[in-house]
Parts: structure tokens; C-alpha cells; sequence
């Protein structure tokens, strides 16, 4: 009884294997796995980065000044916090405005963002002055010109034609003009007897 007992295992110990080794021989080499980098939060923080960290999109390893700055004012559970209640569209936005008002704040502890806030609003206030100063002056100028124009419209209107000579008086005055060429007398062209010029007889026949 004995034999057949420990007989009975060693037969069907070859046979339950047999499946088992022919699918391992027939199962594809696993690929070790790929090791990342651990995110700049996780890496300051000393911490494992597990695959679905909040914060690895945002603070890349190679950007670690960019979390130091966030987590030095606002802390890195607070920051979780944030991005958590937030969707995944937002967060990039407001990161950035976190890493800018942690980085405001640090150089100015009294007033942080809103002092760069004001400083920036005085800019353009001072700005909008200058541009209506200029305004007013591109203004004024074209009214001192439409001004010219119409006066110098209203000189033209008022002053009297100026008389065109008849060609009977054009004749006359150059007649007047050159005495030496007809002689001292003004009616030289008047003269009837003009007979005298050309002889007795016409040139003609």
C-alpha cells in the first residue's frame, strides 16, 4: 500500500509540468521596466514619484528652481491641494501664476504681486496721459491748418480780378513805348497818307 501511494505522485508529477513548461517556453521575454527620472517636486521633496503624480507634468526634473520657489511661499501640500480641485485644462495656468506670485513675493514680502500690480497700472496711467497729451496736439495743429486754408480762401475771393488789356490798347502801348522806331509821333500807324510809304505806283501790275 505503501509503494502504491508514493508510486501515484511520481507518475503524475511529469504530467502536471509538462503544460507548465511548454507554456513558459512559449511566452514572450518580459521587457524590463523603464526607470524615470523622479519629477523636481518629488526629487526636493525626497519622496518615491509614483506614475500618476499630481505634480510631474508642472515641475519637470529639469526646472527644480521652479518648484523651490512655489513650495518656499506656498508649500507643497498646499500646492497638491490646489491642483487637485482643479482641472487638468487649468493647472498649467495656475502653476504659473503660483510660481509668479511665490517669485513677487519673495522679492517683495510687504506687498508681492500687488506692489508689481501698481507699479504696472502707474505705467499705463502715465502712458494713457502721454498719448492724450499727444492727441490734443495732433488736434490743435489741424485746426491751425483748416484755419490757414480758409483764410487764405477768403484773400483769394476778396481780392479784385486783375483788367485784361483789348488788343487795340496792346497796340497802343507799344506804340508809346518805342518812339524810336516810329518817330515821336503816336498816331504813326493813323497816318492817312500811306501812300508815302509804298510809292506812287502799286508793286503789282
Amino acid at each position: 500500500m505503501e509503494h502504491s501511494e508514493v508510486a501515484t505522485p511520481c507518475a503524475s508529477s511529469p504530467q502536471s509540468l509538462s503544460p507548465k513548461s511548454s507554456s513558459s517556453s512559449s511566452s514572450p521575454p518580459r521587457t524590463p521596466p523603464v526607470v524615470l527620472s523622479p519629477c523636481a517636486a518629488c526629487k526636493i521633496l525626497r519622496r518615491r514619484c509614483a506614475d500618476k503624480c499630481v505634480l510631474a507634468p508642472y515641475f519637470p526634473p529639469t526646472e527644480p528652481t521652479k518648484f523651490t520657489i512655489a513650495h518656499r511661499v506656498f508649500g507643497a501640500s498646499n500646492i497638491i491641494k490646489f491642483l487637485q480641485e482643479l482641472p487638468e485644462s487649468q493647472r498649467a495656468d495656475a502653476v504659473s501664476s503660483m510660481v509668479y506670485e511665490a517669485s513677487a513675493r519673495i522679492r517683495d514680502p510687504v506687498y508681492g504681486c500687488a506692489g508689481a500690480i501698481c507699479q504696472l497700472q502707474k505705467q499705463v496711467n502715465e502712458l494713457q496721459a502721454q498719448l492724450a497729451k499727444a492727441q490734443a496736439e495732433v488736434v490743435n495743429m489741424q485746426l491751425q491748418q483748416a484755419n490757414l486754408v480758409a483764410l487764405l480762401c477768403m484773400e483769394v475771393e476778396q481780392s479784385p480780378p486783375s483788367p485784361q488789356p483789348t488788343p487795340h490798347q496792346s497796340v497802343d502801348d507799344f506804340i508809346r513805348n518805342s518812339p524810336q522806331s516810329y518817330g515821336s509821333n503816336p498816331s504813326f500807324l493813323e497816318d492817312n497818307n500811306l501812300e508815302s510809304l509804298w510809292g506812287p505806283e502799286p508793286l503789282w501790275t
